[in-house]
């Protein structure tokens, strides 16, 4: 039986919080197929997130279908604005969230990784952060519209440059992007939707680099979307939601854990030829032109 097998294969997902989004399904879904997996956090929610880990809150969610749970073998503190800690303003590295940390920069997480659990397979960015996504563009400041495109695009630039040293011949990279990157939404402000463009750019060109020099492949999910915690801050996610009912082809709800498998999937063996490439897992909603309802009379 033709089947995603994934044991012995070492994953690290830069970019969960909880248990709510992307990142924690792709977790889950590689560890399904087999993978030991290591997170990186972001500084300021590692205790809340540690602690939410150890008093149960997110047993329901770490269940696997085979009874056993989810386990992390390392969470590391990533902050994925900085490269080393030469790059870390004071006023951070003072900051009480960043005070007790040290070595929470990408190198420095890589450094780490690399001496606790040598080599690993797959890399996962399931990053962004944009802190005007609620401003229009035309009012989204220099900084705002820097700082989207260095958390949310050059982060993954960043993760694959001190990463794919120590990633086995044959591995899987992977970004989660969204379609603000190609078409117009609303809302999605800040400097994200310019993000998530340099985003897949970046896939294309980097697939070329990485290929050639380590023998990796590089991919980005274009998922639809989901009532996460970092959605529902942009504050109109349920009306997204609605319309994606209403629009695409599939009227269903996206559930994370679809994502979370095709992940799976284009880190596998089975995913051998491809990379470079945006897979679409929002039931259909970038094919469309126009919504749904404008069709609908015609079609019943």
């Amino acid at each position: 039986m033709l089947k995603i097998d994934l044991k012995g294969k070492k994953a690290f997902v830069a970019g969960i919080g909880d248990d709510q989004g992307f990142g924690w399904a792709i977790a889950k879904s590689l560890a399904e197929a087999g993978a030991e997996i290591f997170i990186g956090t972001w500084p300021p929610i590692l205790k809340i997130f540690n602690l939410s880990l150890q008093t149960g809150k997110f047993d329901e969610s770490r269940k696997l279908s085979n009874g056993d749970m989810l386990e992390f073998s390392g969470i590391y503190p990533l902050e994925a604005a900085y490269d080393k800690m030469e790059d870390v303003p004071a006023d951070i590295k003072e900051n009480k969230r960043y005070a007790d940390l040290d070595q929470y920069t990408i190198s420095e997480v890589a450094k780490r990784i690399e001496k606790e659990h040598g080599k690993i397979d797959i890399l996962v960015h399931s990053l962004a952060n944009g802190p005007e996504v609620k401003n229009p563009l035309l009012e989204t400041s220099r900084a705002g519209y820097l700082a989207a495109i260095s958390a949310s695009s050059y982060s993954f630039v960043s993760l694959l440059q001190h990463f794919g040293p120590i990633m086995n011949r044959g591995g899987s990279v992977l970004s989660l992007t969204y379609m603000a990157s190609e078409r117009a939404i609303p809302g999605y402000g800040g400097g994200m939707s310019s993000a998530k463009a340099a985003l897949e750019s970046d896939t294309r060109t980097l697939a070329y680099e990485a290929g050639r020099k380590w023998n990796i492949r590089v991919n980005a999910i274009s998922a639809g979307a989901l009532r996460s915690r970092a959605a529902k801050a942009i504050g109109f996610i349920d009306r997204m939601i609605d319309y994606s009912l209403q629009t695409a082809p599939l009227q269903e709800v996206l559930e994370a854990s679809e994502v979370g498998n095709t992940a799976a999937f284009l880190s596998s063996p089975l995913a051998s030829a491809i990379t470079g490439t945006i897979i679409y897992v929002d039931k259909g909603m970038y094919a469309m032109g126009v919504g749904g309802e404008m069709l609908k009379n015609k079609m019943d």
